[in-house]
């Protein structure tokens, strides 16, 4: 029997000479990777970040694809000018596209071509390089960092400083990770930050690490690099500043403890030369560099990791009246509708992760029998002490047999399902191992109407071992549910608490309407295997 060759392959992405498609300022481009399924057709894997201002614009954010030798794998890199906040892409601004095969990319390591427009036209004198390396380290470094008295680059006001990591290659220093802006400090700490080891230094911990310490460029994420550091001041304008630079290793930085940080000086070679008596450009402190492991979704599931599927639907009035072929509750002649097809979609995937496949089905924003009385969490079975559904089929059968003995009513809240399943995930962290995993589905029609109590709640789970898929279904505006999501920073509840993590995964349901029947699922399933590694990081 013939055995796949398969490993895992990081892509970084860098453009050069974009078209220039804002007036007062230049693009603020974004790389979509998009991938072929077996029936030839494209489907998201996955977006870098947004550099603004930019029309070279080297991506921090690494693409992680699965590399088989013996399948041809195509690959599609689509460069978008993003002027606003919506994950749509349709009403963004198109910069040109690259075609091509991972195994173009992997015999290559460094593919430079140039971008085509969708009339297949160059784009300009717009190029992208993708690099490719095969990661074979599944460590990764977390870093506690902070500097003093940096060098002012503003005129008005103090520098706004960030750090890039770059890590040396055969063809020069690559960038590995960029930090957050601390704005107006010249005494910055950054958030603490963690760039996988293969990134950084590509195991080696004698190899040179090379840290810029610059000014502000207006980017939306700082990079890092393995070799060097760098230590930049941000700028509005679009220009960035080099405050001043040091390379190290892996090894000198792990000597940084809370008590005694390991102290580098940033040194500016310009100013050095110009200035007599020149010191240094600032002093970088290192409190922390720890190197952990990070173990796979299949260690995890492998160790006995048990995923717990919950669904929660969604019965507000909005929906329409379930007799009528115009409710989104209306089940179809073939016995189908969007809330039973993202139902199947989901559970089928998950149902084989939990051993006993006994999931609690719930609904919200109904009255239900025998008061009437409008519920946010009742069990579709009607069951309060026992709400759990025999696989996904019981799930379909007690969602059909709820269906006519409910009347659909209002409002869409989201925050007491959350809070309920969160309940289960908080005792699951009690456990001294990694055994239990939550996933909550909520399939909804519309606009939710507890917003902030959602915010709260979605920012409190985002601590526990738990993830939250949202469905859109209907023609409704998603935009809330886009927000909830996290793609473009990290939510924050009515105190300015930011989440933890990024748990929160919303696809609308019309997108995957013509596509293969396991699109949806791949779709919301894609980042639960990284949401749960990121929640039991392991310490070498």
């Amino acid at each position: 029997m013939a055995v796949q060759c398969v490993t895992k392959v990081e892509l970084t992405v860098s453009c050069q000479n974009l078209l220039d498609k804002d007036i007062s300022s230049k693009s603020d481009p974004l790389c979509v990777l998009l991938m072929s399924n077996s029936n030839s057709q494209w489907y998201e894997a996955d977006r870098t970040e947004r550099v603004q201002n930019c029309l070279n614009p080297k991506f921090a954010k690494k693409f992680v694809v699965d590399y088989y030798f013996e399948i041809v794998q195509t690959l599609k890199f689509g460069i978008y000018d993003i002027d606003n906040k919506t994950v749509d892409l349709s009403d963004d601004d198109f910069l040109g596209e690259l075609e091509c095969t991972l195994g173009q990319v992997v015999s290559s390591k460094n593919l430079t071509r140039p971008l085509i427009l969708k009339n297949k036209t160059p784009a300009g004198k717009g190029t992208i390089t993708i690099t490719a390396e095969e990661i074979k380290d599944n460590r990764v470094v977390n870093f506690e960092v902070q500097a003093r008295k940096l060098d002012n680059k503003d005129l008005f006001g103090k520098s706004d400083p960030y750090l890039e990591f770059h890590k040396q290659t055969e063809s020069g220093w690559q960038l590995a990770h960029r930090t957050e802006v601390v704005k107006n400090n010249l005494n910055p700490t950054w958030k603490p930050f963690r760039i996988p080891l293969q990134s950084l230094c590509g195991g080696d911990m004698e190899k040179p690490i090379k840290v810029n310490v610059s000014e502000h460029v207006r980017m939306e994420a700082v990079w890092q690099h393995a070799g060097q550091v760098e230590c930049y001041d941000y700028d509005n304008d679009g220009s960035h500043d080099l405050i001043g630079s040091f390379e190290t290793t892996m090894k000198r930085l792990q000597e940084a403890s809370q008590t005694s940080p390991a102290e580098f000086e940033c040194i500016n070679s310009k100013k050095k030369q110009k200035k007599k008596g020149y010191k240094n450009s600032g002093v970088v402190c290192v409190k922390l560099c720890q190197v952990v492991k990070e173990y796979t979704f299949l260690d995890y599931i492998m160790g006995g990791c048990q995923i717990n599927f919950t669904v929660a639907v969604d019965f507000t009035g909005s929906n329409g009246d379930p007799r009528s072929p115009d409710s989104l509750h209306y089940i179809s002649p073939q016995g189908v509708n969007e809330y039973l097809t993202a139902i199947w979609s989901v559970g089928n995937v998950i149902q084989d992760y939990d051993s006993d496949k006994m999931f609690p089905a719930f609904g919200f924003g109904a009255q239900i029998p025998p008061t009437w009385q409008v519920s946010h969490e009742f069990p579709l079975n009607f069951n309060a002490s026992n709400p759990f559904c025999a696989g996904v089929e019981g799930v379909v059968q007690a969602y059909r047999a709820c269906l006519p003995q409910v009347k659909l009513y209002g409002p869409t809240n989201f925050s007491p399902i959350i809070n309920h399943v969160a309940c289960f995930a908080k005792q699951a962290l009690q456990q001294t191992t990694a055994s239990q995993y939550y996933v909550l589905l909520i399939i909804t029609d519309g606009v939710i109407t507890d917003m902030d109590e959602t915010r709260n709640s979605i920012v409190n789970a985002s601590r526990l071992p738990m993830s939250i898929i949202i469905v859109g279904v209907g023609g409704a505006d998603f935009s809330a549910m886009e927000f909830l999501d996290g793609d473009n920073g990290r939510l924050r509840s009515l105190t300015g608490e930011v989440a933890v993590r990024d748990i929160v995964q919303f696809v609308p349901f019309r997108q995957f309407q013509n596509a293969p029947s396991q699109a949806l699922a791949q779709s919301v399933l894609a980042e639960l295997p990284q949401l749960l590694v990121r929640r039991w990081p392991r310490q070498c």
